[in-house]
């Protein structure tokens, strides 16, 4: 079944995306504290119920702060993708503007951001029968397969990105079109084909920090991970989806729990691929948004708060 063309009505919203890492979650709680709104969660694995160790979700502090959506409501074992959390993100920011509450959107997943500032292309969704067979397929085979549907899209595509690979011949096979044509059919969140007016409806803030700091800052919580306890939260889990299963670092303590790496290079491979994550992050924010960037390297956090707060009241005033 072809996804229909829908979109978010983004009037009185702001959004604080960034890299992992960055404190978004604690500036966002802060923000929305002062002006009275509150948080719509855009991370792909925070929205899980479980694993709050490995997902680094805010603490009991951060959440006293404002109420917040979106966090720890999805079973592990349930797949997400971008359209599910356009939608689930859509009913909860008009449910916010019932009540008359303004909508802080937060958080670091590229993809679930832009689902809302300028909605989905018409990608058919996943078919099970086509799904499990290419599931099958080895790795060599379904690239070789990419490059004769679509060798645009197997440039782009890491060769060793199984689910990605598997999700773009997915795509070409049930459409009978390359992947990378469909794609790039973003709309506005008015629904209009106009990246630079769908820009200009949506207002926030991009923040980072200095690549040192950031990377420190990235080494810390992972080592934090595993002083408070993420050995044991990660061996008590269930049944997971396919989805739930790209979190970063949940493969490597499995390698741990199994004998298979010492726990020091545990640590280590996951603060490498963190901040790798992170790395790719910035250069998705930096490309794919028109949001203010703000190097938080350079304020102290409650400048950066005030920073961020009089731009949010602006953009406010600006959408009533």
């Amino acid at each position: 079944m072809p996804i229909r063309l829908q979109f978010c009505f983004v009037k009185a919203v702001f959004f604080i995306v960034g890299p992992t890492g960055t404190g978004k979650s604690k500036l966002a709680a802060d923000v929305a504290q002062e002006i009275g709104a509150e948080i719509v969660s855009a991370d792909a694995f925070q929205i899980y119920d479980g694993l709050d160790l490995l997902t680094a979700k805010p603490d009991a502090t951060t959440f006293a702060k404002a109420l917040h959506h979106l966090i720890g409501v999805v079973p592990l074992h349930e797949e997400m993708s971008a359209e599910k959390f356009r939608r689930a993100a859509a009913r909860t920011i008009d449910e916010i503007h019932s009540r008359s509450k303004l909508a802080v959107v937060v958080g670091g997943s590229g993809l679930y951001v832009k689902a809302l500032t300028h909605g989905l292309s018409s990608v058919p969704e996943s078919d099970p029968t086509l799904r499990a067979k290419l599931n099958a397929t080895g790795i060599e085979d379904l690239r070789s397969q990419l490059i004769a549907l679509d060798p645009r899209s197997a440039r782009k595509i890491d060769a060793q990105n199984r689910r990605r690979l598997v999700r773009a011949v997915e795509i070409c096979l049930l459409t009978g079109k390359a992947a990378s044509t469909q794609r790039t059919q973003w709309r506005s969140a008015a629904g209009v084909a106009d990246t630079d007016r769908a820009r200009s409806m949506t207002r926030g803030t991009f923040v980072f920090r200095d690549r040192d700091e950031l990377y420190a800052r990235i080494n810390h919580r992972v080592k934090a991970m595993f002083e408070n306890g993420v050995i044991e939260e990660v061996r008590a889990i269930g049944a997971i989806s396919s989805t739930a299963s790209k979190m970063i670092g949940l493969s490597e303590v499995r390698e741990l729990l199994a004998g298979r790496m010492s726990i020091l290079q545990c640590v280590a491979t996951i603060q490498q691929a963190t901040r790798r994550y992170a790395k790719r992050q910035l250069t998705w924010f930096r490309r794919q948004t028109n949001f203010e960037p703000l190097n938080l390297s350079l304020f102290s956090h409650n400048e950066a708060v005030k920073w961020i707060l009089r731009r949010a009241q602006r953009s406010f005033a600006a959408q009533q």
